[in-house]
């Protein structure tokens, strides 16, 4: 069951600034290399842990209802589900009542039950369900973790320090294990 990104998060979990000052430096030369380098640090934290860090907007796309009326969701945590929609052949979305759902947004990986009696099959058989849901700790950086901000910094570091090297030189420092493993989402 594929998950697609519709919206990534409206801010990064550090700022510039914040970057900047960990990084020790203080002139603006690499600020684009630091906002991307943000950007590339969250997202390996994200994928080490299998969670969303701050609120994003993805598409769960199913070919048809589970036997069991579970959907796991793949992406942690869940927060919310936004929107169900069926699509035709044409791909025209027809969009399902929320009241034929429930979310258990407590679990990791969350939980959607489908009420199968109360939804219709999908018009088409191969990717006729979309499942629009939000995941993350919250919107902003001050509902993540503090560990999971200090997994950022490391990653961070490692590659301001590091960007010319690959190999094992390159290795992620142990530390970054021991601060990511108490959050990582198991597989089902």
């Amino acid at each position: 069951m594929p998950a697609l990104l519709l919206a990534g998060p409206a801010s990064e979990p550090l700022t510039l600034a914040e970057a900047k000052a960990y990084l020790r430096v203080d002139h603006d030369g690499e600020d684009a290399l630091i906002a991307s380098m943000i950007t590339a640090a969250r997202a390996t934290v994200e994928t080490l842990t299998r969670r969303a860090l701050i609120d994003q907007k993805w598409r769960i796309v199913r070919d048809a209802w589970p036997a069991s009326g579970l959907i796991p969701v793949p992406v942690s945590p869940l927060r919310t589900l936004d929107r169900v929609a069926l699509i035709d052949a044409a791909g025209v979305e027809i969009e399902v009542p929320g009241t034929a759902f429930n979310v258990d947004a407590a679990r990791l990986p969350g939980l959607i039950r489908v009420d199968r009696g109360a939804v219709a099959p999908p018009p088409r058989p191969l990717a006729g369900i979309a499942l629009d849901i939000t995941a993350g700790h919250g919107p902003s950086a001050a509902e993540v973790p503090a560990p999971l901000i200090e997994a950022v910094r490391l990653v961070l570091a490692h590659f301001h320090e590091h960007r010319d090297l690959a190999g094992p030189a390159a290795a992620f420092p142990a530390a970054l294990g021991t601060l990511v493993a108490p959050w990582r989402v198991a597989r089902l």
